[in-house]
Protein backbone atom coordinates (compact mmCIF):
# COMPACT_ATOMS: atom_id res chain seq x y z
CA UNK A 1 0.00 0.00 0.00
CA UNK A 2 2.66 2.48 0.81
CA UNK A 3 4.55 1.89 -2.06
CA UNK A 4 2.08 1.98 -4.37
CA UNK A 5 0.94 5.98 -2.98
CA UNK A 6 4.80 6.08 -2.99
CA UNK A 7 4.19 5.62 -6.73
CA UNK A 8 1.03 7.92 -7.26
CA UNK A 9 2.63 10.40 -5.57
CA UNK A 10 5.89 10.36 -7.66
CA UNK A 11 3.92 9.98 -11.04
CA UNK A 12 2.19 13.82 -9.50
CA UNK A 13 5.36 14.98 -8.94
CA UNK A 14 7.58 14.00 -12.76
CA UNK A 15 5.39 16.91 -14.38
CA UNK A 16 6.23 19.57 -12.19
CA UNK A 17 9.96 19.01 -12.34
CA UNK A 18 12.47 21.26 -14.58
CA UNK A 19 12.54 19.31 -18.08
CA UNK A 20 16.57 19.98 -18.70
CA UNK A 21 18.96 18.14 -16.80
CA UNK A 22 20.86 21.98 -15.84
CA UNK A 23 17.29 22.85 -14.05
CA UNK A 24 16.89 19.43 -12.29
CA UNK A 25 20.74 19.80 -11.32
CA UNK A 26 19.61 23.72 -9.33
CA UNK A 27 16.63 22.44 -8.03
CA UNK A 28 18.39 19.84 -6.21
CA UNK A 29 20.69 21.93 -5.20
CA UNK A 30 18.47 24.46 -3.57
CA UNK A 31 16.18 21.93 -1.81
CA UNK A 32 19.60 20.57 -0.47
CA UNK A 33 21.18 24.10 0.37
CA UNK A 34 17.59 24.94 2.18
CA UNK A 35 17.32 21.94 3.77
CA UNK A 36 20.75 21.81 5.08
CA UNK A 37 20.22 25.84 6.53
CA UNK A 38 17.05 24.84 8.12
CA UNK A 39 18.42 21.96 9.92
CA UNK A 40 21.26 24.28 11.03
CA UNK A 41 19.09 26.80 12.24
CA UNK A 42 16.89 24.27 13.64
CA UNK A 43 19.67 22.91 15.80
CA UNK A 44 21.47 26.12 16.55
CA UNK A 45 17.82 27.32 17.97
CA UNK A 46 17.37 24.32 19.75
CA UNK A 47 20.88 25.24 21.40
CA UNK A 48 20.51 29.27 21.71
CA UNK A 49 16.94 28.23 23.59
CA UNK A 50 18.12 25.82 25.47
CA UNK A 51 21.48 28.64 26.98
CA UNK A 52 18.68 31.37 27.20
CA UNK A 53 16.59 29.27 29.56
CA UNK A 54 19.19 28.48 31.41
CA UNK A 55 20.50 32.11 31.68
CA UNK A 56 16.91 33.56 32.30
CA UNK A 57 16.74 30.62 35.02
CA UNK A 58 19.59 31.95 37.12
CA UNK A 59 18.51 35.50 36.66
CA UNK A 60 15.09 35.33 37.63
CA UNK A 61 16.05 33.46 40.85
CA UNK A 62 18.53 36.14 41.80
CA UNK A 63 15.64 38.91 41.06
CA UNK A 64 13.44 36.81 42.77
CA UNK A 65 14.88 37.00 45.73
CA UNK A 66 16.09 40.68 45.89
CA UNK A 67 12.58 40.92 45.75
CA UNK A 68 12.14 38.62 48.41
CA UNK A 69 14.59 40.47 50.51
CA UNK A 70 12.80 44.18 49.49
CA UNK A 71 9.77 42.49 51.07
CA UNK A 72 10.90 41.43 54.04
CA UNK A 73 12.65 44.67 54.63
CA UNK A 74 8.86 46.69 54.09
CA UNK A 75 7.67 44.38 56.33
CA UNK A 76 10.04 44.72 58.80
CA UNK A 77 8.92 49.19 59.21
CA UNK A 78 6.40 50.07 60.95
CA UNK A 79 3.29 51.49 59.02
CA UNK A 80 4.25 55.07 59.60
CA UNK A 81 7.00 54.96 58.06
CA UNK A 82 6.59 52.84 54.76
CA UNK A 83 5.67 56.41 52.78
CA UNK A 84 8.81 58.16 54.11
CA UNK A 85 11.05 54.80 52.54
CA UNK A 86 8.76 55.47 49.44
CA UNK A 87 9.54 58.76 49.10
CA UNK A 88 13.36 58.88 49.98
CA UNK A 89 13.42 56.26 47.29
CA UNK A 90 11.56 58.54 44.67
CA UNK A 91 13.69 61.60 45.49
CA UNK A 92 16.92 59.70 45.02
CA UNK A 93 15.73 58.82 41.35
CA UNK A 94 14.56 55.12 42.26
CA UNK A 95 16.60 51.39 42.89
CA UNK A 96 16.75 48.82 39.77
CA UNK A 97 12.79 48.24 41.47
CA UNK A 98 10.19 50.66 41.46
CA UNK A 99 8.24 49.98 44.68
CA UNK A 100 4.92 51.07 46.06
CA UNK A 101 1.93 50.58 48.56
CA UNK A 102 -1.38 50.52 47.42
CA UNK A 103 -4.88 49.69 49.14
CA UNK A 104 -5.55 47.30 46.49
CA UNK A 105 -4.48 45.14 43.94
CA UNK A 106 -3.62 46.82 40.77
CA UNK A 107 -4.90 45.37 37.73
CA UNK A 108 -2.46 44.42 34.96
CA UNK A 109 -2.73 43.97 31.66
CA UNK A 110 -0.47 40.20 31.08
CA UNK A 111 1.25 39.89 28.15
CA UNK A 112 3.57 37.28 26.95
CA UNK A 113 3.46 33.10 26.96
CA UNK A 114 5.65 30.31 26.28
CA UNK A 115 8.32 28.47 28.33
CA UNK A 116 9.99 31.47 29.63
CA UNK A 117 7.92 33.26 31.03
CA UNK A 118 6.24 30.00 32.38
CA UNK A 119 9.70 29.60 33.98
CA UNK A 120 10.14 32.69 35.29
CA UNK A 121 6.54 33.31 37.00
CA UNK A 122 7.25 29.61 38.41
CA UNK A 123 10.21 30.67 40.03
CA UNK A 124 9.26 33.80 41.57
CA UNK A 125 6.31 32.26 43.35
CA UNK A 126 8.21 29.05 44.43
CA UNK A 127 10.94 31.43 45.93
CA UNK A 128 8.60 34.20 47.53
CA UNK A 129 6.44 31.52 49.12
CA UNK A 130 9.43 29.65 50.65
CA UNK A 131 11.25 32.69 51.89
CA UNK A 132 8.07 34.87 52.64
CA UNK A 133 5.70 31.92 53.57
CA UNK A 134 2.79 33.27 51.86
CA UNK A 135 0.51 31.40 48.94
CA UNK A 136 -1.26 34.77 47.63
CA UNK A 137 1.70 36.21 44.84
CA UNK A 138 1.10 37.53 41.68
CA UNK A 139 3.70 37.72 38.75
CA UNK A 140 2.58 39.24 36.04
CA UNK A 141 4.23 40.97 32.73
CA UNK A 142 3.40 44.22 31.36
CA UNK A 143 3.99 46.65 28.77
CA UNK A 144 5.57 50.08 29.71
CA UNK A 145 2.66 52.22 27.84
CA UNK A 146 0.10 50.23 29.71
CA UNK A 147 1.40 49.58 32.96
CA UNK A 148 -0.41 51.47 35.67
CA UNK A 149 1.62 51.58 39.00
CA UNK A 150 -0.94 53.35 42.28
CA UNK A 151 -4.17 53.63 43.53
CA UNK A 152 -5.45 56.07 41.23
CA UNK A 153 -3.96 53.38 38.48
CA UNK A 154 -1.82 56.65 36.72
CA UNK A 155 0.26 55.42 33.77
CA UNK A 156 4.05 54.86 34.68
CA UNK A 157 4.51 57.09 31.44
CA UNK A 158 2.88 60.20 33.42
CA UNK A 159 5.28 59.97 36.60
CA UNK A 160 7.94 62.15 36.38
CA UNK A 161 11.21 60.64 35.40
CA UNK A 162 12.95 60.26 38.49
CA UNK A 163 9.93 58.17 39.96
CA UNK A 164 10.61 55.16 38.23
CA UNK A 165 11.39 55.87 34.52
CA UNK A 166 14.96 55.43 34.88
CA UNK A 167 14.71 51.86 36.27
CA UNK A 168 12.00 51.09 34.16
CA UNK A 169 12.46 52.61 31.02
CA UNK A 170 15.16 51.64 28.14
CA UNK A 171 14.56 54.01 25.77
CA UNK A 172 14.76 53.41 22.70
CA UNK A 173 13.85 50.03 23.61
CA UNK A 174 10.37 49.00 25.24
CA UNK A 175 11.17 45.52 27.35
CA UNK A 176 7.86 43.97 29.05
CA UNK A 177 8.13 45.13 32.26
CA UNK A 178 7.92 42.31 35.19
CA UNK A 179 4.81 42.82 38.10
CA UNK A 180 5.14 41.24 41.26
CA UNK A 181 1.92 41.94 43.98
CA UNK A 182 2.17 40.35 47.31
CA UNK A 183 -0.37 41.39 50.01
CA UNK A 184 1.49 43.61 53.16
CA UNK A 185 -1.68 43.29 55.19
CA UNK A 186 -5.48 43.87 55.49
CA UNK A 187 -5.75 46.24 52.59
CA UNK A 188 -2.60 47.00 51.89
CA UNK A 189 -0.62 45.40 49.04
CA UNK A 190 3.34 45.59 48.00
CA UNK A 191 3.69 46.83 44.14
CA UNK A 192 6.96 45.81 43.14
CA UNK A 193 8.00 46.35 39.47
CA UNK A 194 11.13 45.75 37.74
CA UNK A 195 12.67 44.69 34.27
CA UNK A 196 14.60 41.60 33.23
CA UNK A 197 17.95 41.83 30.92
CA UNK A 198 16.90 39.69 28.23
CA UNK A 199 16.45 41.47 25.17
CA UNK A 200 13.51 39.58 22.80
CA UNK A 201 12.13 37.78 26.08
CA UNK A 202 8.60 36.93 24.19
CA UNK A 203 9.80 37.07 20.49
CA UNK A 204 9.12 33.49 19.32
CA UNK A 205 10.73 34.42 15.74
CA UNK A 206 13.53 35.83 16.86
CA UNK A 207 15.35 33.45 15.15
CA UNK A 208 13.88 34.40 11.54
CA UNK A 209 15.61 38.07 11.97
CA UNK A 210 15.95 40.19 8.60
CA UNK A 211 20.21 39.92 9.41
CA UNK A 212 19.82 35.66 9.43
CA UNK A 213 17.34 36.14 6.17
CA UNK A 214 19.60 38.21 4.25
CA UNK A 215 23.00 36.13 4.97
CA UNK A 216 20.74 32.88 4.20
CA UNK A 217 19.67 34.80 1.05
CA UNK A 218 23.15 35.43 -0.08
CA UNK A 219 24.38 31.71 0.57
CA UNK A 220 21.83 30.58 -1.09
CA UNK A 221 22.79 32.70 -4.22
CA UNK A 222 26.31 32.01 -4.19
CA UNK A 223 25.77 28.50 -3.93
CA UNK A 224 23.59 28.61 -7.06
CA UNK A 225 25.60 30.65 -8.78
CA UNK A 226 28.66 28.19 -8.36
CA UNK A 227 26.30 25.65 -9.03
CA UNK A 228 25.13 27.17 -12.23
CA UNK A 229 29.12 27.54 -13.40
CA UNK A 230 29.70 23.91 -12.05
CA UNK A 231 26.81 22.22 -13.91
CA UNK A 232 26.90 24.09 -17.32
CA UNK A 233 30.71 22.56 -17.64
CA UNK A 234 28.91 19.48 -16.97
CA UNK A 235 26.38 19.29 -18.81
CA UNK A 236 27.97 20.73 -22.06
CA UNK A 237 29.05 17.59 -22.87
CA UNK A 238 25.95 15.81 -22.66
CA UNK A 239 24.11 18.81 -24.54
CA UNK A 240 26.67 18.23 -27.78
CA UNK A 241 25.94 14.55 -27.27
CA UNK A 242 22.02 15.26 -28.03
CA UNK A 243 22.52 17.21 -31.11
CA UNK A 244 24.85 14.31 -32.50
CA UNK A 245 22.17 11.96 -31.70
CA UNK A 246 19.47 14.38 -32.82
CA UNK A 247 21.99 14.76 -36.09
CA UNK A 248 22.59 11.13 -36.58
CA UNK A 249 20.06 10.31 -38.77
CA UNK A 250 20.24 13.39 -41.42
CA UNK A 251 24.41 13.15 -41.86
CA UNK A 252 26.10 10.27 -40.85
CA UNK A 253 29.14 11.76 -42.09
CA UNK A 254 29.00 14.47 -38.92
CA UNK A 255 32.48 15.14 -37.58
CA UNK A 256 33.00 12.39 -34.14
CA UNK A 257 32.75 14.05 -30.73
CA UNK A 258 35.14 15.53 -28.91
CA UNK A 259 36.42 12.41 -26.04
CA UNK A 260 36.55 14.75 -23.43
CA UNK A 261 34.93 15.80 -20.05
CA UNK A 262 34.30 13.14 -16.91
CA UNK A 263 34.80 9.92 -17.09
CA UNK A 264 31.42 9.00 -18.28
CA UNK A 265 30.79 11.65 -20.25
CA UNK A 266 33.95 10.83 -22.24
CA UNK A 267 33.07 6.59 -22.27
CA UNK A 268 29.32 7.98 -23.36
CA UNK A 269 31.28 10.06 -26.51
CA UNK A 270 33.72 7.26 -27.29
CA UNK A 271 30.74 4.30 -27.77
CA UNK A 272 28.48 7.11 -29.87
CA UNK A 273 31.44 7.59 -31.80
CA UNK A 274 31.79 4.17 -32.13
CA UNK A 275 28.55 3.20 -33.13
CA UNK A 276 28.34 6.31 -35.86
CA UNK A 277 31.12 4.45 -37.55
CA UNK A 278 29.37 1.01 -37.44
CA UNK A 279 26.36 2.54 -38.76
CA UNK A 280 27.74 4.47 -41.58
CA UNK A 281 29.91 1.10 -42.70
CA UNK A 282 26.95 -0.79 -42.29
CA UNK A 283 24.86 1.48 -44.58
CA UNK A 284 27.89 1.86 -47.11
CA UNK A 285 28.14 -2.35 -47.02
CA UNK A 286 24.48 -2.15 -47.32
CA UNK A 287 24.87 0.31 -50.47
CA UNK A 288 27.79 -2.38 -51.80
CA UNK A 289 25.81 -5.26 -51.60
CA UNK A 290 22.39 -4.05 -53.33
CA UNK A 291 24.89 -2.52 -56.25
CA UNK A 292 26.62 -5.50 -56.64
CA UNK A 293 23.68 -7.57 -56.72
CA UNK A 294 21.86 -5.54 -59.61
CA UNK A 295 24.86 -5.26 -61.59
CA UNK A 296 25.63 -9.23 -61.56
CA UNK A 297 21.79 -10.04 -62.24
CA UNK A 298 21.85 -7.43 -64.84
CA UNK A 299 23.70 -10.14 -67.14
CA UNK A 300 21.92 -13.43 -66.92
CA UNK A 301 18.49 -11.25 -67.50
CA UNK A 302 19.70 -9.84 -70.65
CA UNK A 303 20.87 -13.42 -71.51
CA UNK A 304 17.73 -14.86 -70.75
CA UNK A 305 15.95 -12.16 -72.47
CA UNK A 306 17.89 -12.88 -76.13
CA UNK A 307 16.53 -16.66 -75.62
CA UNK A 308 13.23 -15.91 -75.05
CA UNK A 309 13.16 -13.76 -78.28
CA UNK A 310 14.42 -16.91 -80.04
CA UNK A 311 11.14 -18.81 -79.00
CA UNK A 312 9.14 -20.08 -81.72
CA UNK A 313 5.73 -20.09 -79.62
CA UNK A 314 4.31 -16.30 -79.75
CA UNK A 315 2.45 -16.87 -76.22
CA UNK A 316 5.23 -18.61 -74.46
CA UNK A 317 7.91 -15.93 -75.98
CA UNK A 318 5.19 -13.16 -74.35
CA UNK A 319 4.94 -14.64 -70.95
CA UNK A 320 8.61 -15.27 -71.11
CA UNK A 321 9.29 -11.79 -71.38
CA UNK A 322 7.27 -10.26 -68.78
CA UNK A 323 8.62 -12.71 -66.24
CA UNK A 324 11.88 -10.84 -67.17
CA UNK A 325 10.36 -7.46 -67.55
CA UNK A 326 8.88 -7.80 -63.66
CA UNK A 327 12.23 -10.02 -62.23
CA UNK A 328 13.97 -6.71 -63.72
CA UNK A 329 11.46 -4.25 -62.18
CA UNK A 330 12.09 -5.78 -58.97
CA UNK A 331 15.76 -5.35 -59.30
CA UNK A 332 15.55 -2.15 -59.83
CA UNK A 333 13.31 -1.28 -57.58
CA UNK A 334 15.41 -2.83 -54.82
CA UNK A 335 18.52 -0.48 -56.28
CA UNK A 336 16.01 2.30 -56.12
CA UNK A 337 15.12 1.79 -52.92
CA UNK A 338 18.89 1.78 -51.61
CA UNK A 339 19.52 5.28 -53.42
CA UNK A 340 15.88 6.36 -51.89
CA UNK A 341 17.75 5.55 -48.59
CA UNK A 342 20.99 7.57 -49.11
CA UNK A 343 22.18 9.75 -46.59
CA UNK A 344 24.65 11.72 -47.63
CA UNK A 345 22.68 14.53 -49.21
CA UNK A 346 23.47 17.75 -48.17
CA UNK A 347 20.81 19.90 -46.48
CA UNK A 348 19.50 22.90 -48.15
CA UNK A 349 16.44 25.24 -48.09
CA UNK A 350 13.51 23.88 -50.87
CA UNK A 351 10.08 25.32 -51.37
CA UNK A 352 7.69 22.76 -51.21
CA UNK A 353 4.97 23.96 -53.41
CA UNK A 354 7.75 24.42 -56.37
CA UNK A 355 8.54 20.82 -55.46
CA UNK A 356 5.06 19.87 -55.95
CA UNK A 357 4.36 21.95 -58.65
CA UNK A 358 6.84 20.55 -61.05
CA UNK A 359 5.86 17.21 -59.57
CA UNK A 360 2.04 18.02 -61.01
CA UNK A 361 3.26 19.10 -64.56
CA UNK A 362 4.99 15.94 -64.96
CA UNK A 363 2.46 13.97 -64.12
CA UNK A 364 0.10 15.90 -66.49
CA UNK A 365 2.12 14.75 -69.65
CA UNK A 366 0.93 11.23 -67.97
CA UNK A 367 -2.22 12.10 -68.18
CA UNK A 368 -2.54 12.87 -63.88
CA UNK A 369 -4.36 15.37 -62.16
CA UNK A 370 -2.97 17.53 -59.08
CA UNK A 371 -4.47 19.96 -57.89
CA UNK A 372 -1.57 22.02 -55.53
CA UNK A 373 -2.95 24.40 -52.84
CA UNK A 374 -1.74 26.47 -49.99
CA UNK A 375 1.12 28.19 -49.26
CA UNK A 376 4.36 26.85 -47.42
CA UNK A 377 7.98 28.78 -46.37
CA UNK A 378 10.97 26.88 -47.57
CA UNK A 379 12.05 23.85 -45.92
CA UNK A 380 15.68 22.68 -44.76
CA UNK A 381 15.80 19.17 -46.09
CA UNK A 382 17.73 16.73 -48.46
CA UNK A 383 16.33 17.81 -51.98
CA UNK A 384 16.55 14.66 -53.44
CA UNK A 385 15.48 12.80 -50.82
CA UNK A 386 12.74 15.12 -50.58
CA UNK A 387 11.43 14.67 -53.87
CA UNK A 388 11.59 11.25 -53.70
CA UNK A 389 9.55 10.96 -51.04
CA UNK A 390 6.64 13.69 -52.45
CA UNK A 391 6.93 11.83 -55.55
CA UNK A 392 6.30 8.23 -54.47
CA UNK A 393 3.29 9.43 -52.57
CA UNK A 394 1.75 11.63 -55.31
CA UNK A 395 2.68 8.78 -57.99
CA UNK A 396 1.04 6.13 -56.01
CA UNK A 397 -2.06 8.65 -55.49
CA UNK A 398 -2.27 9.40 -58.99
CA UNK A 399 -2.36 5.71 -59.95
CA UNK A 400 -5.44 4.63 -57.85
CA UNK A 401 -7.22 7.63 -57.92
CA UNK A 402 -6.61 9.67 -60.89
CA UNK A 403 -7.35 12.66 -59.69
CA UNK A 404 -5.44 14.10 -56.69
CA UNK A 405 -5.60 17.38 -54.74
CA UNK A 406 -2.54 17.99 -52.46
CA UNK A 407 -2.75 21.18 -49.31
CA UNK A 408 0.36 22.39 -47.78
CA UNK A 409 -0.45 23.45 -44.06
CA UNK A 410 2.22 25.12 -42.93
CA UNK A 411 3.19 26.47 -39.14
CA UNK A 412 6.42 27.61 -37.09
CA UNK A 413 6.20 24.10 -35.71
CA UNK A 414 5.19 22.01 -38.91
CA UNK A 415 5.07 21.44 -42.15
CA UNK A 416 2.24 19.02 -43.41
CA UNK A 417 1.54 17.94 -47.19
CA UNK A 418 -2.21 16.34 -47.17
CA UNK A 419 -2.73 14.11 -50.39
CA UNK A 420 -5.85 13.12 -51.17
CA UNK A 421 -6.95 11.02 -54.24
CA UNK A 422 -10.47 9.70 -55.58
CA UNK A 423 -9.69 5.70 -55.31
CA UNK A 424 -11.01 3.48 -53.17
CA UNK A 425 -9.19 3.19 -50.48
CA UNK A 426 -7.09 1.32 -48.54
CA UNK A 427 -9.09 -0.69 -45.18
CA UNK A 428 -8.07 0.29 -41.68
CA UNK A 429 -6.63 -3.00 -40.87
CA UNK A 430 -3.94 -2.60 -44.08
CA UNK A 431 -2.30 0.93 -43.38
CA UNK A 432 0.66 -0.73 -41.69
CA UNK A 433 1.04 -3.58 -44.15
CA UNK A 434 1.26 -1.12 -47.45
CA UNK A 435 4.50 0.22 -45.69
CA UNK A 436 6.33 -3.21 -46.00
CA UNK A 437 8.59 -4.11 -49.24
CA UNK A 438 7.08 -5.34 -52.37
CA UNK A 439 3.73 -5.36 -50.31
CA UNK A 440 0.80 -4.81 -52.68
CA UNK A 441 -2.74 -4.67 -52.12
CA UNK A 442 -3.67 -4.55 -56.08
CA UNK A 443 -3.35 -8.67 -56.84
CA UNK A 444 -1.87 -8.28 -60.71
CA UNK A 445 1.84 -8.65 -60.56
CA UNK A 446 1.69 -6.15 -64.05
CA UNK A 447 4.16 -3.34 -64.07
CA UNK A 448 0.85 -1.44 -65.13
CA UNK A 449 -1.23 -2.06 -62.66
CA UNK A 450 0.30 -3.14 -59.50
CA UNK A 451 3.62 -1.66 -59.11
CA UNK A 452 6.60 -3.11 -57.27
CA UNK A 453 5.34 -2.20 -53.77
CA UNK A 454 8.22 0.06 -52.56
CA UNK A 455 6.75 3.42 -53.41
CA UNK A 456 5.15 3.54 -49.58
CA UNK A 457 7.96 2.49 -47.51
CA UNK A 458 10.91 4.58 -49.49
CA UNK A 459 8.42 7.89 -48.85
CA UNK A 460 7.82 6.39 -44.73
CA UNK A 461 11.91 5.84 -44.73
CA UNK A 462 12.66 9.08 -46.05
CA UNK A 463 10.08 10.88 -43.77
CA UNK A 464 11.55 9.27 -40.38
CA UNK A 465 15.26 10.13 -41.57
CA UNK A 466 14.08 13.83 -41.39
CA UNK A 467 12.31 13.54 -38.27
CA UNK A 468 8.45 13.70 -39.99
CA UNK A 469 5.77 10.67 -40.33
CA UNK A 470 3.60 9.21 -43.01
CA UNK A 471 -0.31 8.69 -42.06
CA UNK A 472 -3.10 7.03 -43.79
CA UNK A 473 -6.51 7.92 -43.41
CA UNK A 474 -9.88 7.05 -45.22
CA UNK A 475 -11.65 10.20 -46.37
CA UNK A 476 -15.39 10.32 -45.79
CA UNK A 477 -16.38 11.45 -49.14
CA UNK A 478 -14.30 8.19 -50.67
CA UNK A 479 -10.74 8.24 -51.94
CA UNK A 480 -7.51 7.76 -49.48
CA UNK A 481 -6.17 10.93 -47.51
CA UNK A 482 -2.03 10.72 -47.06
CA UNK A 483 -0.69 12.97 -44.81
CA UNK A 484 3.35 13.82 -44.60
CA UNK A 485 4.20 15.86 -41.47
CA UNK A 486 7.74 17.02 -41.28
CA UNK A 487 9.29 19.35 -38.60
CA UNK A 488 9.86 22.90 -39.09
CA UNK A 489 13.31 23.95 -37.57
CA UNK A 490 13.79 26.92 -35.86
CA UNK A 491 16.92 28.04 -37.81
CA UNK A 492 15.62 27.50 -41.29
CA UNK A 493 16.51 30.16 -43.73
CA UNK A 494 14.22 31.13 -46.68
CA UNK A 495 15.60 30.88 -50.27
Amino acid sequence: MKAERLRRWRRRLVPLLPRTLRGRFVLIMIVGVLTAQLASYTVWTSQVRSSQLEQLDELSRNIAYSVASTMRFFRSLPYEYRHIVLDQLRNMGGTRFFVSVNERRIPVQDIGSGPEKTLVVDNFREILTRELNIDDVLVEFSRPETLRVYNNEVLLHDLPPRWGQHSLLMEPLSPPILVVQMELGPETWLYVATLLPVPDLFNEYRWLSGERLLASLMVLLTVIGLSLLGIRSVTRPLARLSRAARQLGDDLDAPPLRETGPREVAATAVAFNRMQERIRDQVDERERLFSAISHDLKTPITRLRLRAEMLDDPLQRERFCASLDELDLLVKGALASVKGFDLHEAVEPVDPRVVLQELADELALQGGTVCVSGHAEPLAVKPLAFKRCLANLVENAVFYGRRVEVTLKDSPERLAVVIRDHGPGIPETQHERVFAPFVRLEPSRSRNTGGSGLGLGIARHIARAMGGEIALANHPEGGLEVTLHLPRPSNVTAL
